[in-house]
């Protein structure tokens, strides 16, 4: 597998949980705690698919999602929201946002795993 995932997330725990099983699945993995971390992580090289973590700690996760849909080049990118929020509104609040899909936390792995492959191998 070539793709390369960004985890965007604030709490190192579930970042590096989120990081070593994506390796395991076989993708390349870059991180980030934040948005000018996550930003800088796209002048490296633009991801195949971005994990995202709503609460940032005092940054909205849902401001890189606008971002990646504001620029023509990431429009079509697919954009996992990850968020610990599981009520239907704040959902439909996070696909309002520009993600295309929400994972629940704690995270299924499963489910993460088809919707990976739903996103990247459609």
């Amino acid at each position: 597998m070539n793709e390369r995932i960004l985890v965007v997330e604030d709490n190192l725990l579930n970042r590096e949980l989120l990081c070593d099983w994506l390796q395991e699945e076989g993708f390349r993995v870059a991180s980030a705690a934040c948005l000018d971390e996550a930003r800088a992580e796209f002048e490296a090289e633009a991801p195949s698919a971005i994990l995202l973590d709503v609460q940032l700690g005092l940054e909205d996760g849902m401001t890189l999602a606008a971002w990646v849909r504001d620029h023509p080049r990431y429009k079509s990118l697919p954009v996992i929201a990850v968020t610990a929020h599981a009520m239907v509104t704040d959902q439909q609040r996070v696909m309002q946002a520009g993600c295309n899909a929400c994972v629940s936390k704690p995270i299924d792995f499963r489910q993460l795993r088809d919707c990976l492959h739903n996103y990247l191998h459609a």
